[in-house]
């Protein structure tokens, strides 16, 4: 087997239909394209979301909803990826750990959260906790640490 000696498989191709190409091509005359009309003109073309002149559905349907413009979007980690996290840096949780061990993106916002169990001290770096996790962190001997971007 040799790389130019490569087809696709029978039936997988078909040849274009040449248009407008005369009366022998079989698709003379009109060119597939029916008699007059708005769609049979050479350069047609509509805009999207054009329904032939009624009004459009972006239109019809009403708007809804409202998007806060100061939103702050937590990536959240529970306390059971924590404690794994803590296993292997011996105790000491923060951005950058979870940055490299993949639980995070490069501009994440942190927020720990309160699922799971943790079995010692922990220090935690992150820029939100929940009431949860830090009652646990702090009931365990650990530190909680709030960071700014």
């Amino acid at each position: 087997m040799d790389l130019s000696q490569l087809k696709p498989a029978e039936g997988a191709t078909k040849k274009n239909k040449r248009l407008g190409r005369g009366q022998g091509s079989g698709r003379g005359g009109t060119s597939t394209k029916g008699h007059k009309g708005q769609k049979a003109i050479s350069g047609y073309n509509h805009k999207r979301g054009f329904e032939g002149g009624q009004t459009t559905m972006s239109r019809r349907l009403p708007k809804f909803g409202f998007t806060n413009p100061t939103r702050v979007e937590y990536k959240g980690i529970n306390l059971d990826a924590v404690q794994a996290l803590a296993d292997k840096n011996k105790g000491v949780v923060d951005i950058a750990a979870l940055r490299a061990n993949g639980l995070i993106g490069k501009n994440d916002l942190v927020k720990i959260l309160g699922r799971g169990e943790l079995t010692g001290a922990i220090d935690v770096k992150a820029n939100a906790f929940s009431a949860s996790a830090k009652a646990a962190i702090e009931a365990k001997g650990g530190k909680v640490e709030i960071v700014n971007r």
